[in-house]
């Protein structure tokens, strides 16, 4: 499952695709520091393509070597659960439970992936955001614990952790989702 995960963002992102991710709780904060881990370097360099370099070079040749020194190629990745200004608005005007499917169906495009997090599989506002991306032909990857819950049905790839406890699953999650932000890295710089 790993392995399937893997293969489905690197092709997204062959494809100028964008990764999006959610979760609640712990699992939002999640959510965040993989788009942490994919905008800018993990560990390995990430240059800026050459044509971008002589772009900055001839349009700025002042500053060039200072914004090329200090920009990095990312990752195109989104949480679904930043923007707490349209999350609030839409949560209190609307519902809570469709905030994250409002964004994604707003961005998503089919070459896209959704890394939708919970730990028990049941959360409904990240089963939303996955009916979402089905609808949007957007693969989903889901991250949750041994059961799976309504996440591991809907899913394309859904990675389980063996635990059933909150604490633990999370701590499972963070090994995997740092192995697949170290893995496209290493694919792709």
């Amino acid at each position: 499952d790993i392995k399937d995960s893997f293969n489905l963002i690197e092709s997204s992102f062959k494809n100028e695709g964008t990764l999006f991710t959610c979760g609640n709780g712990g699992s939002a904060s999640d959510s965040e520091h993989i788009v942490g881990e994919l905008m800018k370097s993990f560990v390995f360099d990430r240059p800026i393509p050459n044509e971008d370099q002589k772009r900055f070079i001839k349009l700025f040749p002042k500053d060039s070597k200072k914004i090329i020194n200090n920009l990095e190629s990312p990752f195109r990745a989104i949480s679904l659960m930043s923007e707490t200004s349209f999350s609030t608005a839409f949560a209190n005007d609307i519902s809570y439970e469709f905030a994250a499917a409002q964004k994604l169906y707003a961005l998503g495009k089919p070459k896209d992936i959704l890394l939708a997090i919970s730990t028990s599989g049941n959360s409904e506002n990240i089963i939303r955001a996955c009916q979402v991306a089905k609808m949007k032909n957007i693969k989903v990857i889901g991250l949750t614990g041994s059961r799976g819950g309504k996440l591991k049905k809907i899913a394309d790839v859904c990675i389980s952790v063996p635990s059933d406890k909150t604490h633990k699953i999370q701590e499972y999650h963070l090994p995997i989702y740092h192995f697949l932000c170290y893995a496209l890295e290493a694919s792709f710089f």
